[in-house]
């Protein structure tokens, strides 16, 4: 029996960012943990061990470093949303799904996090939006 998908899970990938819309949130970068699911189709050259037929969560995982690392974000949705994007530009994606958590948001509360998810057939939908100057 042959697999004909495969989920690879990039866990609490924790960066630094200038997220929100107070003007404290917006000199000061904060700290937020992202996770990502990203279930794509596997062919028999991966499965076989040819590194170029496969999909390069490392690849993905700089993109989002820099993304992030290097933007500024009024909402936690544009975060995610771009996030979901670029989690999502190889073409054997089928689906992703990302949850991004802001620890300390609210007073008495661990964190706060938002999950965007798509399908491939609905990814066009979900534009890479513009980053806050």
């Amino acid at each position: 029996m042959r697999p004909s998908s495969a989920i690879i899970n990039i866990s609490n990938l924790r960066l630094r960012t200038y997220i929100g819309f107070n003007p404290e949130e917006r000199e000061k970068k904060q700290d937020v943990i992202i996770n990502i699911e990203i279930k794509y189709q596997i062919n028999n050259s991966a499965l076989n061990d040819k590194v170029e037929d496969a999909l390069n969560y490392k690849t993905i995982t700089k993109q989002v470093i820099d993304h992030v690392e290097q933007g500024r974000f009024l909402l936690l949705e544009k975060l995610v949303a771009d996030v979901l994007k670029i989690s999502g530009r190889h073409q054997s994606v089928i689906s992703a799904r990302v949850t991004i958590d802001k620890p300390h948001a609210l007073r008495f509360a661990d964190s706060v996090s938002l999950t965007l998810e798509y399908a491939s057939d609905q990814f066009q939908s979900v534009p890479l939006l513009e980053k806050v100057s």
